[in-house]
């Protein structure tokens, strides 16, 4: 099946008698996306604001490779790693401090060294042209990861980005996607990440889970169940038209 019409063609569609053309060919899909791993890498500001916080208790900087791993859980989960590698056991309270100055750090930066992996930007405007409707469900706090999306200039693409803080409860919670995308009609809906979290909240959901394999994960991908493996983000479109030709969506 060839694409109803792709985002880089220079046709003036304003000429076109548009009730002649066929229905855009993901109409009423819903694809939600993870943030960190999946849509931006994230990792080098992450880790270099990891580093800053634990140079205030005399560190030095964290193993890279460590840390990027670490980058789906949650700043606290990274500082928690990079602290014990280090043997420095830190209690709850300076923890607490120590995630704060965390978050502070990281909104004064956020977007330093941090941009789209290779692919994202025409991937998510062929996806919108095909009539896709497209989110973002992160864990990250809304509070960083709107300013982020919107600093890259990604934000005209989505029409809703849901974060870890708007939700009762987070992924890998179905509520989260649901909420995400706006309905809870399972068997339209994909959820597109890199990690455990995204990959379980999309069993929970009974959507169809895709991991990009070039990620944040700690755990072997091969236990994460994803419906589809992807090394490339421009591989999500002819993934979903396939399913598609096989009546699979």
């Amino acid at each position: 099946m060839e694409l109803a019409y792709r985002a880089t063609d220079r046709t003036d569609f304003r000429k076109l008698n548009m009730q002649k053309l066929p229905a855009p060919l993901l109409s009423g899909l819903s694809i939600a996306f993870d943030l960190d791993g999946t849509l931006v890498e994230t990792a080098p500001d992450l880790v270099r604001v990891t580093s800053e916080v634990i140079a205030t208790r005399g560190h030095g900087s964290v193993d890279y490779k460590l840390a990027r791993a670490e980058v789906g859980y949650g700043s606290r989960k990274m500082l928690r790693t990079a602290l014990n590698a280090v043997g420095d056991q830190v209690n709850e309270a300076d923890m607490d401090d120590l995630q704060a100055l965390f978050l502070k750090l990281y909104a004064d930066s956020l977007d330093h060294l941090s941009h789209p992996f290779p692919g994202v930007e025409e991937t998510l405007i062929t996806l919108n042209a095909l009539g896709a409707e497209l989110s973002v469900c992160t864990n990250k706090p809304g509070c960083l990861a709107r300013p982020l999306i919107e600093k890259l200039n990604l934000s005209r693409h989505f029409v809703r980005i849901i974060g870890g803080d708007d939700v009762p409860r987070k992924k890998p919670d179905a509520d989260h996607i649901f909420a995400a995308v706006g309905h809870r009609n399972s068997c339209r809906i994909i959820m597109v990440g890199d990690s455990w979290p995204d990959m379980r909240s999309a069993q929970n959901a009974k959507a169809f889970p895709i991991l990009m394999t070039y990620g944040y994960t700690p755990l072997p991908q091969i236990r994460l169940r994803a419906g589809s493996r992807l090394s490339r983000f421009r591989d999500i479109v002819p993934t979903l038209q396939a399913r598609i030709s096989a009546g699979r969506i």
